[in-house]
């Protein structure tokens, strides 16, 4: 178990409505409509889990009051109903799939099917499969509301997810119109950009998506570790802590070695579910967590 301790604290104001605006906060967990402001240091804790699916990405986020979000699910609707009934998940506050490729939705079938879902953020840019059509049936039959992702910041719990949308101008290609989040919790900070590659972190910088943001606690690294994916520009404003890579046995290299290289030139400490298994985030009010993976 590794623990970690920050002191930064952040005020919030969150803003709850049935469809968030751009540029809106809007809590994913509430119930009805109204204002609250949030307090300068959150109440109890949030847990992050980078779930085990194989060759895939699945992470999923809770609160200490019962809100969740699951950020993409993996390539099997077995292993996505198994973590679903192992972690007691009945409900999805907000659902986020960073694109449409089958290693990041599959499972997300199986939410759909077996779990209340109130949001889904996509990029906007459908897929063209069996499998994607499918999810997007199962949601539209439970009247999921459906988000195209923009500039804006949703609440879950004491908890804000904001969303880093595909900047304008990238070509029709899934991994250049990933969807970012960026979950914050007090000081804590963890980051996820499903494949985006060099030209949309490049253009994600330039727009200054990232000013001020680093370090990051946690990290989900780009594209499962592939030589495409994160670049030095890009971990330099990110300055990652602790790296968590989604991979499997898989024929594609993942994780390369320049990737691997990368992560270990920034100073981060590095996981990975084909070796670690599930790795869960447990932070607490005062911006400490612990970092447990499933396997040492």
């Amino acid at each position: 178990m590794v623990r970690f301790s920050l002191l930064l604290a952040v005020t919030l104001v969150a803003l709850s409505a049935c469809t968030p605006k751009k540029g809106d906060q809007a809590d994913a967990g509430a119930s009805s409509a109204g204002t609250r402001t949030k307090p300068d240091r959150p109440s109890g804790t949030l847990t992050l889990r980078f779930l085990d699916v194989g060759q895939g990405d699945a992470v999923l986020v809770t609160t200490s009051d019962g809100k969740t979000m699951l950020y993409d699910g993996g390539r099997s609707t077995t292993r996505m109903r198994a973590h679903l009934q192992a972690f007691g998940v009945h409900q999805v506050d907000l659902m986020v799939a960073s694109h449409a490729d089958f290693d990041h939705i599959a499972g997300l079938e199986a939410v759909a099917k077996d779990a209340k879902v109130r949001y889904f953020v996509n990029s906007g840019l459908a897929g063209t499969t069996d499998t994607w059509r499918r999810l997007v049936d199962a949601l539209q039959a439970q009247k999921t509301t459906f988000v195209k992702a923009s500039a804006r910041t949703f609440t879950l719990g004491d908890a804000t997810v904001q969303i880093l949308p595909p900047p304008a101008g990238m070509p029709d290609d899934q991994n250049l119109n990933s969807v970012g989040v960026l979950v914050k919790f007090g000081a804590f900070r963890a980051l996820m950009t499903g494949d985006s590659e060099t030209a949309e972190t490049k253009a994600w910088l330039a727009a200054g998506a990232l000013d001020g943001l680093g370090p990051v606690n946690v990290y989900k690294s780009i594209h499962h570790g592939a030589a495409n994916g994160d670049n030095a520009a890009w971990l330099a404003a990110v300055q990652p802590q602790n790296v968590v890579i989604g991979v499997g046995k898989n024929n594609y290299g993942h994780p390369t070695r320049t990737a691997l290289n990368l992560y270990k030139s920034v100073g981060a400490k590095v996981y990975r579910t084909d070796r670690n298994g599930t790795v869960t985030v447990t932070v607490q009010a005062d911006g400490s967590f612990e970092l447990q993976p499933e396997r040492p």
